[in-house]
């Protein structure tokens, strides 16, 4: 998927004994999105906005997939001694001197010549991978963060280069002393390695400002050679973990509230000690009523959060959450001295975690998929787990118009807007968010108008990612899905039905919660024996509540209209 980016000018950075100046060159491609204000110098205003600006930039620079030892100086090493430890051998071996001596002779004339026809090659090769290395990473900073103009914050949002992390940065205007010339959207910047190293500069000594520039939308044409234009080649699966983080935020979580003590504890275990077998997760021990326990395996050290608490809907019985990837939390350090709150959202074990670290006026949200080698778009099919029935594309205009309006609305108050019922305005959401148009801002609890490219997504390529409700499609026009029965069980429903595929009935069961999203499922297929709901439903699964869809529907409108 290409990503076209046109610039007028360069960010740049003005900096001085008293004052230092960021202008960011927005997209000039985009509609106009600009900002101007300068950062109060009380109130740790200064400092929060630095740290969390390094903390967003440690996301984007995030690659911790595995790369095998570079052998090349060994190798080099090798040839360069091959003759001296050959002759060692041979002074040991005299029996076997005179052929030896033969082979080594034909070798060396062998080597001789395919070093010399070889030896640009190899030149040329170990150039191009230093460069695709300095070149990658330079990419990912023109692409991320993709910033937000909103009436009331601004929003930066990163995703690492090996798509397990995303990281969102959420500035409220209040830490701004004054506010010039704004206009709301979103734009991508001018971003470069080296204006990490200008953000350590700010000192709240500084008078600091912060500028989205606007004189590139007012330049009359495109021939100025100020103009730079890129574009960009990105994997489907960027975008699609993207967008996944957004559907994954809505999903019901267990919220614990945690003292920035406790996550101090977390990050000071993790960096005394290096395991060297497994297992390797973070245990979140909870139990109703009690404090939370975090043991951290294979050592089983255990953290007591005795200011800990469950936020929202309260424990009814014990559970157990593990995650894995945990070192990707060394993200959050330099935050917790600011840090007035931590709240962590478990969706399950294995499953994704969002850390969500309050620092007065200023946010950080990051994301961590299941485990690092576990990337949001290959492993998660979150939108899956949505509410799912048909709206109408006036319903859809509708809610986007409301939400476009204020930028910023929780579900209720788009519902009461546009005056339509509570589950057409999370569906028509649910599109808008998978489509890169909108995101949820978990802290908040409220959706963001975001448009995340300039132009509309593939969404034929992008929604069918996953093959399981592909075939859940094509299950249901084989006709090989049944339906049993739609109970109610207190506020969740349950669902059960049979399902024929390549010559084996199984037999899901699904759980939905009042939202009609699912919590729970059972199925004895292998994709849900090996995996659970860790990479989404199985298609038998999907196919039955696609299936089960209009009854659902149905006894929704009857519960409204009572």
């Amino acid at each position: 998927m290409q990503f076209r980016y046109k610039y007028y000018g360069s960010t740049s950075v003005d900096d001085t004994a008293a004052s230092q100046a960021f202008s960011f060159a927005p997209d000039t491609l985009r509609p106009p999105t600009y900002f101007d204000g300068l950062l109060r110098r009380d109130s740790h205003a200064h400092l929060m906005f630095r740290e969390a600006l390094s903390a967003l930039h440690s996301v984007v620079v995030s690659d911790l997939r595995y790369r095998g030892r570079d052998q090349t100086a060994y190798k080099q090493w090798l040839e360069a001694n091959e003759s001296s430890l050959l002759a060692q051998f041979m002074a040991q071996a005299q029996a076997l001197k005179a052929k030896a001596g033969e082979i080594t002779s034909e070798l060396k004339k062998l080597r001789e010549k395919k070093s010399s026809v070889l030896e640009p090659f190899y030149l040329a090769r170990r150039k191009y991978f230093e460069w695709l290395y300095q070149a990658n990473r330079d990419a990912w900073f023109v692409l991320d963060p993709v910033i937000t103009v909103h009436p009331d914050r601004l929003l930066f949002e990163a995703f690492s280069q090996d798509e397990s992390s995303y990281c969102a940065v959420s500035v409220r205007h209040d830490v701004f002393d004054r506010t010039g010339e704004m206009a709301c959207g979103t734009t991508n910047i001018d971003y470069s390695a080296s204006l990490y190293d200008e953000f350590q500069k700010i000192r709240d000594y500084k008078a600091t400002s912060f500028k989205v520039d606007p004189s590139g939308f007012t330049v009359a044409t495109g021939d100025d050679p100020a103009f730079h234009e890129e574009k960009i080649d990105l994997p489907d699966s960027w975008v699609r973990g993207f967008l996944q983080v957004s559907s994954a935020m809505t999903l019901p979580a267990t919220v614990v509230e945690l003292h920035p003590m406790d996550l101090h504890n977390l990050c000071s275990a993790l960096r005394q000690r290096k395991e060297r077998a497994g297992p390797r997760s973070l245990r979140f021990e909870l139990q109703p009523g009690q404090p939370a326990r975090i043991v951290l395996e294979p050592w089983q050290l255990e953290l007591t959060a005795r200011r800990s608490a469950i936020v929202g809907t309260p424990l009814t019985e014990p559970r157990t959450v593990r995650l894995w990837g945990r070192r990707r939390l060394l993200t959050l350090e330099r935050l917790i001295a600011l840090a007035t709150r931590v709240r962590v959202h478990l969706l399950g074990s294995g499953m994704p975690s969002f850390w969500v670290v309050e620092m007065g006026d200023v946010t950080v949200t990051l994301g961590l998929s299941g485990w690092t080698a576990n990337d949001w778009s290959a492993a998660g099919r979150f939108d899956l787990l949505q509410a799912r029935h048909d709206v109408s594309d006036a319903t859809k205009r509708g809610v986007a118009q409301a939400l476009q309006s204020t930028w910023l609305a929780t579900p209720a108050e788009l519902a009461s807007r546009t005056g339509l019922p509570q589950a057409d305005v999370d569906a028509a959401m649910t599109l808008w968010v998978q489509a890169g148009r909108a995101v949820f801002d978990l802290p908040t609890g409220r959706y963001a108008w975001r448009e995340l490219s300039r132009e509309p997504l593939p969404l034929d390529t992008l929604r069918f990612a996953s093959p399981e409700e592909e075939q859940a499609l094509a299950l249901i026009h084989a006709r090989g899905v049944r339906l049993k029965d739609i109970v109610p069980q207190g506020e969740r429903i349950r669902i059960s039905g049979t399902v024929k595929d390549r010559g084996r009935e199984h037999e899901p069961v699904l759980v939905l919660n009042a939202d009609q999203q699912l919590q729970d499922g059972q199925c004895s297929c292998n994709f849900f024996s090996q995996n659970r709901l860790r990479r989404g439903p199985c298609a038998h699964m999907l196919a039955l509540r696609q299936l089960a869809q209009p009854q659902l529907a149905e006894q929704q409108q009857v519960r409204e209209a009572a």
